[in-house]
């Protein structure tokens, strides 16, 4: 009740979240404006009979794609160019330059992935639009005319689609910078949660018609709980390194010296690591569908959710992601460093580079159980699903990507109440100089 209290008191904060919500509310009112050209009906229709992949990909834009909206694509171009950009960056000399130089080196490498992200989209809008005009449902095409107007539908689509996709990422850079939260990371939190009504709708309808089992659905809504208070539970966990005062930094209180620790999350790339792997998993499946190369088809048959392939390259990049983006956020040698000027040491550890080392060898081994944790919880739930043939995809990242951003917003929500309470409390206060007699 004090947070909601502390929210409605900060002004600040308060036009911070409601700038957030506004941002999302036009995401969501984007979702339904059908994209030139198309039949809207044919095209849900066609959708719904995909799954695997598809109901994957549109999970993640919400339900853009079964309605083939302006923002069918999602922003899932925009994850696809962050990654490319960010995997560059480690093997890449004159990248790696522009991230030591500081915020104008930043500033260009997110101008690079925004254009990166324009020719993502601008290639897997083609290659859909292609797809539609050779497809049809139940013998009814789902494009209505090769032309709208006197534009080509292809360019009509290509252009709409990475407008819609550009649009996207805007409004993440904009929730990220004047509002509350990771732009990108809400937005697919926005998609996820969208569906959740529906799903539960028709799951309490198909059990009212006896067309699914009334047992089944409370042992899916009990499991899920489940789920959800192991990933509150593990993304709170830590890994708590013991830290000690030297005496030399003028530490005079040895008791409160000894409770104080260095805390490693066990799952510190947070929702990073099965987003990007989503992503990456989703763009070649995409591109699986404009072959009929006997290979490629056997491929997509098994880049479903619930496919052997999918789940194996899927472990694997979220195995590489949690690893690889620790190594960016995380620098042990600068650890080491802060603790020696500041006169604290790990016990029974040399500071400076032994320090370095023991702190990276410990976060090694807490990123494998954070690898293991992450891939149990976005593959299992999954097949757990598919294998009760649950009338709605929402697997394990959903789960985990849901639960994730609602932890960090409501840290970063926590932290910016304390911040503006602490400041507050020291413009209060009444600080009076000493004279120094000489």
């Amino acid at each position: 009740m004090s947070s909601i209290e502390g929210i409605a008191k900060n002004s600040d904060l308060r036009k911070r979240i409601l700038f957030s919500l506004a941002m999302l509310a036009v995401y969501r009112l984007g979702v339904h404006i059908p994209t030139p050209g198309v039949d809207s009906e044919t095209v849900l229709q066609f959708f719904k009979n995909q799954g695997g992949i598809f109901g994957l990909f549109n999970t993640f834009t919400g339900g853009a794609l079964n309605q083939f909206s302006i923002f069918a694509l999602g922003i899932m171009p925009y994850i696809s160019s962050s990654i490319i950009f960010q995997l560059l960056t480690a093997v890449v000399p004159q990248l790696e330059q522009l991230k030591k130089e500081g915020e104008q080196g930043r500033k260009k490498i997110t101008q690079f992935t925004r254009y990166g992200t324009v020719v993502l989209a601008i290639i897997q809008g083609y290659a859909i639009c292609n797809w539609l005009q050779n497809s049809n449902f139940e013998g009814r095409p789902l494009v209505t005319s090769h032309f709208v107007g006197v534009v080509p539908f292809w360019l009509m689509t290509v252009v709409t689609l990475t407008a819609g996709t550009c649009f996207i990422m805007w409004l993440g850079e904009q929730i990220t910078e004047r509002g509350l939260g990771e732009g990108a990371s809400l937005i697919i939190f926005a998609g996820i949660a969208a569906g959740i009504p529906s799903g539960a709708a028709n799951l309490v309808r198909l059990v009212a018609n006896d067309q699914f089992n009334g047992l089944v659905a409370l042992a899916l809504i009990a499991f899920m709980v489940i789920v959800i208070a192991a990933i509150i539970f593990l993304e709170v966990g830590q890994r708590r390194i013991p830290i000690h005062f030297s005496g030399k930094g003028g530490g005079r209180l040895p008791n409160a010296a000894q409770a104080s620790h260095l805390p490693l999350k066990i799952n510190l790339s947070g929702v990073i690591p099965p987003i990007f792997a989503s992503s990456l998993l989703l763009f070649p499946a995409t591109l699986a569908q404009f072959t009929q190369n006997p290979f490629i088809v056997a491929l997509q048959d098994q880049l479903r959710p619930d496919g052997a392939i999918y789940n194996v390259l899927f472990v694997s990049l979220i195995v590489f992601f949690c690893f690889f983006y620790t190594e960016i956020v995380f620098n042990p040698t600068e650890i080491a460093d802060n603790l020696k000027k500041s006169g604290k040491f790990i016990p029974g550890i040399r500071a400076g580079k032994s320090t370095a080392e023991y702190i990276q060898r410990v976060m090694d081994r807490v990123n494998v159980g954070g690898a293991i944790y992450l891939s149990v919880i976005c593959i299992l739930p999954t097949i757990l699903m598919a294998k009760m043939n649950t009338p709605f995809y929402f697997g394990g990242t959903s789960l985990l990507i849901l639960v994730g951003v609602a932890l960090n917003t409501t840290q970063q929500i926590q932290s910016y109440l304390l911040t503006q309470k602490y400041e507050g409390f020291m413009r209060g206060a009444k600080i009076r100089s000493r004279r120094v007699q000489y």
